[in-house]
């Protein structure tokens, strides 16, 4: 009797596998015809997905996407409201339909969407990533730093809210937040273009950081209590710097920045991203990290050079590097939210 009813569960097992194995090689075809810009195959593939496998959510999320794609907003609305209506909808049914929502602008639709996604999804940082977005594009650049400010609180290992957040910041001249925002953006999101995008950001942040402490002494003034900790050690080390900007001038500051601050308000307000700068520069590896974050945007061909002339160092960073992932702690936010 034990052998009959094993059999069974290994029959059933099998079904389910090949079930599962056969939905998978449905998305793989569709998803080679979009590949090739065969919107019309890819749809009628899954069309055809959805009669052996009615209602298969993953079947009905590549349709609502494929036809986002090809600019089938009405379609890939259509869906993604009966995908959103059901109790097993996931953040990526959400995403999809507010993709689809902003497309044609639909942003009201897209509002009360988000925000019934946010109530079953708290923690999603990527939906608050793509609600701050559309009130970029609804022009309410306000609002959006709420909702990035809310991702980076709710979900701190989500890199989108950092980006989107350092370059708001620096388009309002808040050059102490973009700094903070867009090195751990890097420090999560390490080898994209949008990785490069933000040490350019940064450089011009700090370039304008040594030309003009106004932004750091109001902080140290006005700002919560983080900032006026951070800033306050920041102003203290702070000299009167000359000549080009180079990664040694900047490194300099910051070693100096992070003595202070290991000194005065580290065990008040602890925070990973100076630990890991604390960390580099115990083992060495602090000149090789800013050389990384600053080197090719201030000069490609003297980073070139440094990383021929500090082979080890460089090759020590960059395997520390790839071991050890970088998260933020949900309790070290210290934002404006």
């Amino acid at each position: 009797m034990k052998r009959v009813f094993l059999l069974i569960a290994l029959l059933y097992s099998s079904q389910l596998l090949y079930a599962q194995q056969t939905v998978e090689s449905i998305r793989k075809q569709a998803t080679a015809a979009a590949q090739q810009q065969d919107f019309s195959g890819a749809i009628q593939t899954l069309e055809q997905g959805l009669e052996q496998y009615p209602d298969n959510i993953d079947l009905l999320k590549d349709e609502a996407y494929i036809a986002f794609i090809s600019r089938d907003y009405q379609r890939s609305i259509k869906i993604g409201k009966s995908l959103t209506g059901r109790d097993d909808a996931d953040v990526q049914s959400y995403q999809i339909l507010g993709m689809a929502y902003k497309a044609i602008a639909a942003y009201k639709d897209a509002d009360k969407m988000y925000k019934a996604a946010l109530k079953k999804f708290p923690k999603s940082g990527v939906l608050y990533s793509e609600y701050g977005d559309m009130y970029t594009q609804y022009n309410n650049k306000r609002e959006a730093i709420n909702q990035w400010e809310k991702g980076i609180a709710a979900d701190p290992s989500y890199s989108g809210n950092y980006y989107y957040a350092c370059k708001y910041y620096a388009d309002n001249n808040n050059i102490f937040w973009s700094n903070i925002y867009g090195e751990i953006f890097i420090n999560i999101e390490t080898l994209t273009k949008r990785t490069t995008e933000i040490k350019t950001v940064l450089l011009n942040n700090y370039k304008g950081l040594f030309n003009n402490k106004a932004n750091i002494e109001e902080l140290k003034n006005n700002g919560n209590d983080f900032e006026k900790a951070v800033a306050s050690s920041m102003l203290a080390v702070m000299e009167n710097e000359s000549g080009d900007i180079s990664p040694e001038m900047i490194t300099a500051f910051r070693a100096r920045f992070l003595l202070n601050w290991s000194n005065t308000n580290a065990n008040n307000y602890p925070y990973k991203l100076f630990d890991l700068q604390l960390k580099l520069m115990r083992d060495g590896m602090f000149d090789a990290y800013n050389q990384w974050l600053f080197g090719q945007a201030i000069n490609k061909n003297k980073y070139d050079n440094w990383v021929y002339t500090h082979d080890e160092e460089m090759q020590s960073f960059t395997q520390y590097q790839r071991n050890v992932l970088f998260k933020m702690p949900p309790e070290q936010y210290y934002g404006r939210m």
